[in-house]
């Protein structure tokens, strides 16, 4: 179900910037901080869940060890888009609805599509374990199915986010607050995972994540990637496509 757009509140201003078309920029005063990085945490949502249907199908009949891979990957994902909205839950709500009152009916949708997409994540966790087990047809059919319902409410959700919820975070929080997000997310983050994570926020980007990685880390973490990371997040690539079983 699409969302009902709601005309923007006085409280939802353009970032400076902005397409063309939209409301006039923010004076750069009135900004308290960047909170773009919900928008690249995105694309990696967008890119990971979208590709998801592709892999599980690309698994054959009883093939365990590949359905195992991409059981991984989704479950990785899964973790991350909990971690992602249960953040927002707990600290980004009250603090919109206390701080910019006239963005309160955006908040409430945002709380109904968290409620909704929390079934079809719930139901993608219930049905990966027994595809696991046996990489049959019909086992990868819930998993499909669930994907399909995350999917299409991210479709809705995360553009709806963007539009209405970013630019207000950008003038109600502080820098401070909006790292907050990110911290958290490292955190939710299983160990051992934090390579191929990285790599998928990085492919995800415009540009490959050239400019993500100059703005989010430093430069001796920026050769760990390049000398080590990557290494492991292409393997993890060819393993998920079936490409390493098949050389």
């Amino acid at each position: 179900m699409s969302a009902t757009m709601l005309p923007p509140s006085g409280d939802v201003p353009e970032r400076p910037g902005g397409a063309a078309g939209k409301h006039a920029a923010v004076p750069a005063a009135s900004v308290t901080c960047d909170a773009s990085g919900m928008e690249e945490i995105h694309r990696m949502f967008r890119a990971g869940f979208g590709e998801g249907p592709d892999l599980v199908a690309a698994v054959s009949p009883g093939d365990v060890a590949h359905a195992g891979v991409v059981a991984d990957h989704l479950t990785l994902l899964s973790t991350g888009l909990h971690a992602h909205h249960e953040g927002e839950d707990a600290a980004l709500w009250s603090k919109l609805e206390e701080r910019a009152p006239a963005c309160a009916a955006h908040v409430a949708r945002m709380k109904s599509q968290h409620a909704e997409m929390l079934i079809y994540l719930e139901a993608l966790d219930e049905a990966l374990p027994a595809w696991r087990s046996s990489a049959s047809m019909t086992d990868a059919a819930p998993v499909r199915g669930a994907l399909d319902g995350v999917n299409a409410a991210l479709a809705v959700h995360l553009g709806d986010e963007e539009a209405n919820i970013v630019p207000v975070m950008e003038t109600t929080l502080t820098q401070e607050e909006v790292d907050w997000f990110g911290e958290h997310g490292r955190r939710a983050t299983p160990k051992g995972a934090m390579f191929l994570q990285l790599g998928a926020i990085l492919a995800a980007q415009p540009d490959g994540g050239d400019e993500w990685q100059h703005k989010h880390l430093p430069a001796p973490v920026r050769v760990i990637w390049r000398v080590v990371g990557k290494r492991k997040y292409l393997a993890n690539r060819a393993a998920l496509e079936g490409s390493a079983a098949r050389r």
